[in-house]
């Protein structure tokens, strides 16, 4: 299989355990369809929904090194990081450093959504706070003077 961007010969190597195809000349690597999940994987706790990773897509120009048609492109995740990817789904090729990218993004995305969980859990402990009779006869009792 060749790289895409320099059409030189990918080497087989383990990036964080995931097996990927690397390119010497332009350090960009190739993930077969599955292993942008196990990569995501490896920063994401299993717990948590993922959510959509692509949401639109637009033609490129790099030719997918497992078939030879057109690679499209799209947002990861909706960020400001485009990946281009097969569409017969072969995998999808990463720029030197969007590996990094992704699994900052994938990180962050695990804070947000362990966050976002916590202040839904006190959103709701406050509710039915309010709606308890002990509550209620206090705010009352404030008024009342």
């Amino acid at each position: 299989m060749k790289c895409p961007r320099c059409n030189i010969a990918l080497k087989l190597e383990k990036y964080r355990g995931v097996e990927v195809d690397k390119c010497s000349g332009c350090e960009g690597m190739w993930l077969d369809h599955p292993e942008l999940g196990e990569l995501e994987d490896k920063v994401f706790d299993e717990g948590l929904v993922k959510g959509t990773m692509r949401f639109t897509s637009n033609s490129g120009d790099l030719l997918c090194p497992t078939c030879g048609k057109h690679m499209h492109w799209f947002r990861y995740r909706h960020y400001n990081l485009e990946l281009d990817f097969c569409e017969e789904e072969h995998g999808f090729w990463l720029d030197k450093g969007e590996e990094r990218r992704v699994l900052e993004i994938m990180e962050q995305r695990g804070k947000d959504l362990k966050r976002s969980a916590s202040a839904e859990v006190e959103w709701n402990k406050f509710l039915s706070n309010i709606n308890s009779k002990s509550f209620l006869d206090k705010v009352k009792d404030l008024f009342r003077g």
